[in-house]
């Protein structure tokens, strides 16, 4: 995408970045607003339509947006300027995508895990959910995978209009999908909803269309029960005000844990843009001859290193050290978390080192580029570091918080890359403003972007010191308790 802002619509990089950065921001927060919803009012399933639906239209006006784009003399790369149609397509296309993540972000784990019978024993449902995730997450990088190969190829090789056009098909396929499994699935998952009321006796958060169906099966168990709040409920609205404190206090207990994810987030989603623009200036040959990997595809590797890593951990690394020690073996979610905080450090690290290398060697030796694979360490090592925290934060926050916050708990770790987002922004407006954007510059050999990736690796090491103090202070956590 900053490929295609600065080259079709003349935008300079910063500008680009920052458009970016909000749009992730926006894309990451609405997930929130959406498991409001859903937990509140509609129930997950509809709104997962919702969003895909939401999605397409916004792919398709994207898609629409290349027909109509700016002229460009790719010699001088100077562009005609903007129309307010061609802003008013982009601008939509960034807003519907935001608002259809919402919906679809917000409810498809929490669907997932609702289908899962957690009435079980605590050891088996806690692997049972720790599995689910994972699964979940390999299949979420997947979809990465090939968006950021194939994808990728496609539109390098044949330009924008093609290639947003086939994630216009892609994102159709996805509605039909959601849309035919609708007549197949359990949306009630009444069995969980009415154990997990008859255990609390709480009703204020159930969504209003789905209070009939529980006043008629809890009157068949218990026809002395009756769960709406106009019914003969002892003080209703006093033990509603009460639920509604203890979920806020719960919320309240998670967000120190949670806020640790947004300096890793600031690791390695929100440096993305730049990554692309490293990548343009790199030598991206390949040993197949006359084959160059596109400068937007090298994540893939970091990709591949998040599935490698979570397949190795679940079919090797479990099942060998509970053959070992005789019993079943799961690191601890704030291990887990703990340990992925920790390797960012070193993760960001090694991008610093790289791009003062690359630098020196592109304005010493004459525009010698440095190969394009010595990114891969920080490819490597944050794959790693997100697989140790993106699933033990989504399970921790799970497992810790109400299950009529189950929606909520699992879009939290994404408010925390929307915040990360916002201040990965507000860091390059800082630094450009505090070094007469002498850092960040349009060409990235005369500037030193060396030095941003040593400021974001500071604030990763005071992230861990962070991480240490907040995870003491909330001691042990209900999963970790279980093992």
């Amino acid at each position: 995408m900053i490929l295609y802002l600065t080259g079709e619509y003349g935008m300079a990089t910063t500008e680009a970045a920052k458009i970016i950065l909000l749009w992730s921001a926006a894309t990451n927060f609405f997930p929130l607003v959406g498991a409001f919803v859903a937990d509140s009012y509609t129930g997950r399933f509809p709104l997962i339509g919702f969003g895909s639906s939401t999605s397409l239209l916004g792919m398709l006006l994207l898609w629409l947006a290349t027909i109509i784009q700016p002229e460009c003399d790719k010699s001088t790369e100077v562009c005609q300027p903007t129309t307010p149609l061609q802003l008013t397509l982009l601008y939509s296309f960034f807003t519907l995508t935001s608002i259809g993540a919402g919906g679809v972000r917000s409810s498809c784990l929490a669907f997932a895990a609702d289908q899962l019978q957690l009435n079980t024993t605590s050891r088996t449902a806690t692997s049972a959910l720790e599995t689910l995730f994972n699964w979940y997450y390999c299949s979420i990088m997947l979809a990465y995978f090939l968006s950021q190969s194939f994808l990728v190829f496609i539109q390098t090789k044949y330009g924008w209009q093609i290639g947003f056009g086939v994630s216009v098909v892609a994102m159709a396929l996805s509605v039909l999908v959601a849309a035919f499994r609708n007549r197949h699935v359990d949306l009630s998952s009444e069995e969980h909803i009415i154990s997990y009321y008859h255990e609390t006796g709480s009703s204020c958060s159930i969504p209003s269309q789905k209070l009939r169906y529980l006043n008629k099966a809890c009157a068949t168990s218990d026809p002395k029960r009756d769960l709406t709040l106009e019914g003969k409920s002892r003080s209703p609205w006093k033990l509603c005000r009460v639920q509604q404190v203890e979920d806020l206090k719960s919320l309240v207990n998670v967000l120190p844990i949670c806020s640790t994810g947004i300096i890793l987030s600031l690791v390695t989603a929100s440096q993305a843009s730049f990554i692309v623009l490293q990548a343009s200036a790199m030598d991206r040959r390949t040993f197949i001859q006359g084959f160059e990997i596109p400068p937007g595809s090298y994540s893939v590797f970091m990709i591949t290193s998040f599935v490698l890593f979570l397949v190795i951990y679940e079919i090797v690394v479990v099942p060998l050290v509970s053959w070992i020690i005789r019993k079943p073996f799961r690191l601890g979610v704030m291990v887990r978390m703990g340990v992925g905080i920790s390797v960012s450090v070193l993760c960001i690290s090694s991008l610093a080192t790289v791009e003062y290398v690359r630098r020196k060697r592109a304005r010493d030796e004459g525009g010698t580029m440095l190969s394009a694979m010595w990114l891969s360490p920080y490819m490597i090592l944050g794959g790693i570091s997100e697989a140790f925290l993106a699933i033990a934060q989504n399970e921790f926050l799970y497992s810790e918080l109400p299950k009529s916050m189950s929606s909520v708990a699992t879009t939290l770790s994404g408010l925390g890359l929307a915040a990360s987002s916002i201040v990965s922004s507000w860091i390059i407006t800082v630094v450009d403003i505090a070094t007469c954007r002498s850092w960040i510059t349009e060409d990235i050999d005369e500037g030193h972007l060396d030095y941003y990736y040593w400021l974001v690796a500071a604030l990763s090491l005071l992230n861990v010191l962070y991480f240490v103090w907040c995870s003491k202070g909330y001691g042990k956590c209900k999963s970790d308790a279980d093992n």
